[in-house]
């Protein structure tokens, strides 16, 4: 999987940009605030039609404009097909494929696999449960449609059931509507905890290896998945939960509220292992979570049959030297684009740059190419 080129039109700082990348390693460096991670979100846009950042397309659309264009030529499977995105400030986005429209965005999703690490991915031990739960949603849904479309649909009846919870509690009569929201949730809900189970046993067979070389056999590093609810348990929980959900105006059960969590057992301490997202040092934290993002690419292979586009924003700088060494192991073969304030970081270590380009103030100049 390869982005040969990229497009942009008023999209965040960029008026205008047209962009070509080598298949092996891109480098785009620059002060902060110039537009380093606006070309990585556009990517990363192109691949899951999400921005990382959680943003909407309105505030993606250039100040001052109404509308923004990105444009991005894919190689895959022998042969290079095109990609265009169009986000207004007031409508939904429009995306074609070699000018033929999707009828919808999701039907984008998934075919340009792609991983995006930046500093903020560090902290997905140590924050909350929804970053947690972003994480396996976005993984997945570039994984397989099916999750997408159950995880589309179920998010959409959670919104639907707030809404009638809230009528409900002004008009009681209305209550037995729920019997219908609830059946949908049923139906969407076992299905999203049934491909969790299976994904992060997935994920907790590659992260183990990863993790004891990471630590050079010093940790032991097992993921535990921690559904609100079980499948077989939903429809009664539901139920259980309803005249709490009316009180509380809002559903207080199922898979949009579970969580997995990260133990870890050290050789050199006795006793079991400890859940580090309460109990963990900074640094267990972040090495968790750096293990975490080495088996998503590892993932993806096994999955895809192929390598992602890697995407790091600034994320080798946040890293000491052992962790950078084991990213860096994983490069090889994989076309990354990587963003940093400086180059010079790069120059004298193992990586070898194969385009570098400067970013100033929306505008990007290339300064060598192997």
């Amino acid at each position: 999987m390869i982005i040969k080129s990229l497009q942009l039109k008023d999209f965040r700082n960029y008026e205008s940009l047209d962009l070509a990348f080598h298949d092996g390693i891109n480098i785009l460096y620059g002060d902060n605030a110039q537009g380093k991670t606006n070309i990585l979100e556009a990517i990363y846009l192109l691949a899951t039609t999400k921005s990382h950042r959680g943003a909407k397309d309105k505030e993606i659309v250039r100040f001052g404009c109404n509308e923004a264009h990105i444009r991005g030529e894919i190689f895959r499977d022998d042969a290079t097909w095109r990609v265009d995105m169009h986000l207004q400030s007031r409508k939904s986005k429009g995306i074609a494929i070699d000018g033929q429209r999707l009828k919808k965005a999701a039907d984008l999703v998934g075919r340009i696999p792609t991983v995006f690490f930046s500093p903020e991915d560090l902290a997905i031990v140590k924050e909350g449960p929804s970053e947690r739960r972003r994480f396996i949603n976005m993984e997945l849904c570039q994984l397989d449609a099916s999750y997408l479309y159950n995880l589309t649909r179920y998010l959409r009846v959670i919104q639907q059931r707030n809404k009638l919870l809230k009528d409900i509690y002004d008009h009681p009569e209305q209550k037995p509507l729920l019997d219908v929201e609830d059946r949908q949730l049923v139906v969407y809900g076992k299905e999203i905890i049934r491909f969790r189970h299976i994904f992060l046993e997935q994920v907790k067979a590659i992260i183990a290896p990863i993790h004891r070389k990471l630590t050079r056999g010093e940790e032991e590093l097992e993921l535990v998945y921690e559904p609100h609810v079980e499948e077989e348990e939903l429809e009664g929980a539901l139920a259980a939960a309803r005249d709490r959900d009316v009180i509380l105006k809002q559903t207080t059960v199922g898979p949009h509220k579970d969580d997995f969590a990260f133990f870890v057992k050290r050789k050199s301490v006795p006793g079991g292992a400890v859940d580090i997202r309460r109990f963990g040092s900074q640094g267990q934290q972040r090495t968790a979570s750096l293990s975490l993002k080495l088996a998503e690419i590892e993932i993806v292979r096994q999955s895809k049959k192929e390598n992602p586009i890697l995407l790091l924003d600034d994320v080798l700088s946040e890293l000491d030297a052992n962790r950078q060494n084991a990213l860096l192991d994983e490069i090889g073969g994989i076309q990354t684009i990587i963003t940093c304030t400086g180059y010079d970081e790069f120059v004298n270590s193992r990586l070898t740059i194969d385009r570098l380009l400067q970013v100033t103030n929306g505008q990007v100049c290339e300064i060598r190419e192997t």
